[in-house]
């Protein structure tokens, strides 16, 4: 299929009477060795060809050149009225943008205020259960210790009365 191409370069080359690369005297790349002779791939085999003039789509293009100049005007405005209208979606997106990031701004605030004021809340009222329960344990302990002295006192007492009570015994007992 290159060598087509090739071969269509060549015609056209010799019908505008421009002369052959290989009557000039300049090496094809072919003769010049198996290194020399690689092309890349989607690369022309003709060196004088571009890369891009061998492609069929390059053909059809120049074919039809004329066609599409007269398009180019039309073209070129309906793509400057599409840039125009995509450009004023886009600064009302933007504007669209900003308010709602301003609105979650004012939303979040509150929220964090009402979460600020609702921790306040909280640590009063766990400070209230806190000090209840240290209140409780206090009067607990007076109570306590309250009993703790009416015992000792009892204690003392009885030690007093197991006193005399041995005493009398051992005068009754001597």
């Amino acid at each position: 299929m290159c060598f087509l191409f090739q071969q269509e370069r060549l015609q056209r080359l010799d019908s505008l009477g421009v002369p052959r690369p290989d009557s000039v005297g300049v090496p094809r790349p072919d003769s010049l060795g198996p290194a020399v002779s690689r092309v890349r791939p989607g690369a022309s085999p003709d060196p004088y060809l571009s890369p891009r003039e061998g492609r069929p789509s390059a053909r059809r293009r120049a074919a039809e050149g004329d066609l599409a100049g007269q398009d180019f005007r039309k073209l070129y405005e309906g793509a400057v009225a599409a840039n125009g209208r995509l450009r004023s979606r886009l600064d009302t997106s933007r504007e669209e943008l900003a308010l709602v990031q301003s609105q979650l701004g004012r939303v979040t605030g509150q929220q964090q205020r009402r979460r600020a004021t609702d921790r306040a809340a909280n640590m009063l009222e766990m400070e209230k259960k806190e000090n209840q329960s240290l209140e409780k344990k206090i009067s607990d302990m007076e109570e306590e210790l309250k009993a703790k002295t009416d015992l000792s006192t009892e204690n003392q007492r009885l030690k007093d009365e197991n006193g005399a009570l041995i005493r009398v015994i051992s005068k009754l007992s001597k």
